[in-house]
């Protein structure tokens, strides 16, 4: 498992016990309540790290591997990858420990754009994020290509969609 410099406000841990009320239809932990603990952890990594508050503009993806069982402890490893002028990309990647065995599983891995607001819900600026080793240079190249990946895929879209909708007078 990763060391965490607690002085480090590029990156969290947060951990959470999986319990029965969170059980989908097959018995798992429902994919909607990991979700959602994603969401808070990611909040959490970029509001501590911007000093701000901060708002889920996207998810790039969120890869379920395994699933997540019952009395299993759920340990998000959550990490600033990127940084824009007013977003932040968090990657956070999941393990899930058998709390009797000892067993820990990678379960999923996701990746958050979080962009910082102030109090009139306006973006602003966020500070310049320190590459301080190659991992960090690697993730920050990552996070680039998928951002550059969503503009292209954005922009693609949005001239299909835009004839589409005049054409049948949408």
């Amino acid at each position: 498992m990763a060391q965490l410099d607690l002085n480090d406000k590029t990156a969290i841990i947060m951990s959470e016990i999986m319990t029965p009320d969170m059980v989908n239809f097959s018995g798992h932990i429902h994919g909607g309540h990991v979700m959602s603990l994603f969401d808070r952890v990611a909040y959490a990594c970029a509001a501590r790290y911007c000093s701000m508050n901060v708002v889920t503009v996207s998810v790039d993806q969120i890869i379920f591997k395994q699933p997540i069982f019952v009395n299993e402890l759920l340990i998000c490893l959550a990490k600033v990858n990127y940084v824009g002028s007013t977003s932040m990309e968090i990657g956070i990647k999941v393990v899930a420990e058998n709390l009797t065995t000892g067993e820990k599983r990678h379960t999923n891995t996701c990746f958050f754009t979080m962009v910082a607001v102030n109090n009139d819900g306006k973006p602003c600026p966020v500070p310049k994020l320190e590459l301080k080793n190659d991992i960090d240079r690697f993730r920050f190249k990552e996070a680039q290509a998928r951002r550059l990946l969503q503009r292209q895929y954005k922009e693609a879209h949005f001239e299909e969609k835009t004839a589409i909708r005049q054409k049948n007078n949408l």
